[in-house]
Parts: structure tokens; sequence; C-alpha cells
């Protein structure tokens, strides 16, 4: 259930019977031909579909995250380290003051990673809750799904291409990308990241029949209700 679809008296209402909640968690970045708003579509997609039959609240996802490395791309909003942890520390402090006691967060991007070591942080100022990251991509069972089809799968390729994620009238490239230098990528600044990296695609071909994207989508969705519904103690 969407948040937004809820009113205080609401929420106050289902809080008292169930403490949990979904915070999907992204990023505005180039993802090459692919909607600039890639990794928040995912999170918030995958979330809301997961927690529906289950009645558990999603709240919008946080569009914005860590993108440095992108920042040579026009479109890319990319938050500083200090800055985003804090609006993450906010964001769990809110929920928890409406009464939300397990929460997870559905994480789309990789460059969120530290997230992690301040959820424990958090966690000690508040040992009356229990907290998740789930990246939701790279999760065990969906990763082995994406393995399965095509071991060629990275940020802005084939695996992220799905009917939500493309955009009308964008040309979706016919061949397989060579993997790139990450070594040498991970040494620069942006703008000479772009030119390494050129339209984004780390490697691997840019689309797969939609029939394999929705097998992978439904084995995501499948294991982040699995954690909706485990594991919280």
């Amino acid at each position: 259930m969407r948040i937004q679809d809820m009113n205080w008296a609401q929420v106050e209402a289902r809080v008292a019977q169930d403490d949990r909640c979904v915070l999907p968690i992204g990023s505005v970045e180039q993802h090459a031909y692919l909607s600039l708003a890639t990794d928040m579509i995912l999170a918030e997609r995958v979330s809301v579909e997961a927690a529906e039959p289950l009645g558990v609240p999603v709240f919008p996802c946080l569009p914005f995250g860590m993108a440095a490395g992108f920042t040579a791309y026009p479109g890319t909003i990319s938050l500083k380290l200090r800055t985003y942890l804090a609006v993450i520390e906010d964001m769990l402090d809110s929920v928890h003051r409406a009464g939300f006691r397990r929460i997870l967060i559905v994480n789309g991007h990789g460059g969120n990673a530290p997230v992690n070591p301040l959820i424990g942080e958090w966690l000690n100022d508040h040992r009356d809750a229990s907290v998740k990251l789930h990246d939701w991509w790279r999760a065990p069972n969906t990763m082995a799904k994406v393995l399965e089809i095509d071991p060629a799968a990275s940020h802005a390729s084939w695996m992220e291409n799905f009917p939500w994620t493309r955009l009308e009238g964008a040309p979706v490239p016919d061949f397989s990308k060579e993997r790139i230098d990450f070594s040498a990528v991970s040494r620069v600044d942006a703008g000479r990241k772009r030119t390494r990296i050129a339209e984004g695609n780390y490697h691997g071909v840019f689309q797969r029949p939609d029939a394999e994207m929705l097998a992978i989508w439904q084995v995501g969705v499948a294991e982040t209700r699995h954690e909706i519904e485990h594991g919280w103690h």
C-alpha cells in the first residue's frame, strides 16, 4: 500500500496493528539509453508490488542518492555523503516517531552502500527497532536469475532495461559492449569517467526479451516480499 493513499489517522491505526514499513531509496543518474530515474523507478515499483498483498505501507522512493562518478552526465543529481546520510537518518527518525519498528529499506543503487554502517549506528540508539537494507537487484535469488539468463549484466545494460525504465523514441543499440576497465574508471574524476564509459553501459547487450525481464522481476518481487515478511528477529 502506498503511503500517499493513506492519511495520518490511517497510519496511526495501521502501525498499532503492524509496525512494518518500507522505505525505497534510489538515484537519478545516467543509465545510457534508459530513464535517468531507473534506480528510483525500480526500487519503488518492486517495493509496492512486494508489499501490496501484505498491506504494508510503502513510502515514496527517495529519488536522489550518491552518484558522484556520473555528475558529468547531464541530469544526474548526486548528494554529498554527509548530506545523504543525514537525510537517511532523518527518514528513520521520522518513521520511528510514527511508531514503525520494523523498517525495510529497499535500495536500487549500488552507490548508496554507505547507508549500511549508518543503520548499525542508528540501531544502537533505537534498540526497540529492526532495520534491514535490501539491495533488491543483487539479492541472491534475483541475481542468480540474472546470471542464469546472461552473465554479462551490469549498470545500464539489459538487466535494467524493463518496459517501465525504457524511453519511447530512445535508440537501443543492437550489440554487446565489451567490459569497461573498472580499475581505470575508478581512479579518475567524473569527466574522465564519462570519456571512458561513453554512453554509460558497463558491459553486455542493451536489451533482452521482455519475457526474460518479467521472469527476473517476478523473482525480485518475491524475494523482496520475503524480506518484508521474515527475518526481523
